[in-house]
């Protein structure tokens, strides 16, 4: 029996790199936060663009973890 390298590798990459994607996509959603807070100090800044990027960040993330609880619970299948 011989181990299959090539799928253990593919594990691997997935492994780290999901959970690398999720937070650097739920930083970026952090850094629209910022924006949003920044513009509304500021006048004559529109508040939309930080907004968007917060809003579009976090619903990635969510995606993220919903497609994870549907692959763990057997009901969903």
């Amino acid at each position: 029996m011989h181990p299959d390298w090539t799928a253990r590798g593919q594990v691997t990459a997935v492994s780290i790199g999901v959970p690398v994607a999720v937070v650097v996509v739920f930083a970026l959603g952090v850094l629209g936060l910022a924006r949003l807070e920044g513009a509304r100090e500021q006048p004559g800044r529109t508040p939309a663009p930080g907004l968007t990027q917060a809003a579009l960040c976090f619903l990635a993330c969510a995606a993220v973890v919903a497609y994870g609880i549907v692959l763990l619970v057997p009901q969903f299948h």
